[in-house]
Order: structure tokens, then C-alpha cells, then sequence
């Protein structure tokens, strides 16, 4: 069974979660058991705004990351506590948080907003 076959709370194989993160969350990781993404920040304004957006994707989503915050950055991890594993719920709220966390309106095509202007002021998110 390949993972697009998996039940909503079935927890992915390791080679599974691989497969999945390559297609889909190239930026994310897997390590001891849980899906993993370091965002880097300008400082702790940066920070704060991050940690806001995860909290509140988390809250709206009720599925919650454990965090570690820095005055620089904010490490994410994701796994499903219920079925002590990595399920469909962790790639979701992952990919929901990289779209957000990551958008940059000044780049998409015809987009009516201008984004962050290119000023080392007003930077607050370390764009890969």
C-alpha cells in the first residue's frame, strides 16, 4: 500500500514519510518519529509572528506541533500524539504552515499586493 492509500489517522512508514516529503514538503524532515521544519527569522520580531501563525493554523486545525522558539528561529515538530505516529493530520497542518509561513504575495504573478518590501528593516522571515 503506498501512502496515498492511508486512512486519515494511519501512521506512515518511514520510507513512506520520505516519499511523501520529497513529493510534497521538500523543505520538512523526518527525524525520531516526527516531521521537522527549522524556519529562520531576522530576530525576535520575526519569531513572534511566526510562532502566532503556527498557533493559530494549530488551534483552527485542533492538531498542535511542539515548538522550540529562539531569539532567530522557530524549530517545528509535528507527529499525531493519538496514533503515535506520523499521520495525514501532520502533513496537512505541515503543508498548511509552510504556504503560509512561506508566501511571498510579491512574487506571485499578478498579485494586486507588493509583499515585504526589500529592505533588511523590514524583513522578518529568512526566505529559502
Amino acid at each position: 500500500m503506498g501512502w496515498r492509500e492511508r486512512k486519515q489517522d494511519e501512521v506512515y512508514s518511514e520510507d513512506e514519510v520520505e516519499a511523501r516529503l520529497k513529493e510534497e514538503l521538500p523543505t520538512w524532515t523526518q527525524q525520531e518519529g516526527w516531521l521537522r521544519r527549522k524556519y529562520k527569522t531576522s530576530g525576535w520580531k520575526g519569531t513572534l509572528m511566526v510562532v502566532n501563525t503556527i498557533g493559530h493554523l494549530a488551534e483552527a486545525a485542533w492538531h498542535h506541533p511542539d515548538l522550540t522558539v529562539s531569539y532567530a528561529f522557530v524549530n517545528v515538530k509535528l507527529m499525531n500524539h493519538a496514533a503515535k505516529g506520523i499521520t495525514d493530520k501532520d502533513f496537512a497542518l505541515a503543508k498548511k504552515i509552510e504556504d503560509v509561513v512561506m508566501w511571498q504575495p510579491g512574487k506571485e504573478p499578478g498579485s494586486p499586493l507588493e509583499g515585504t518590501p526589500d529592505d533588511p528593516r523590514f524583513k522578518y522571515v529568512k526566505y529559502e
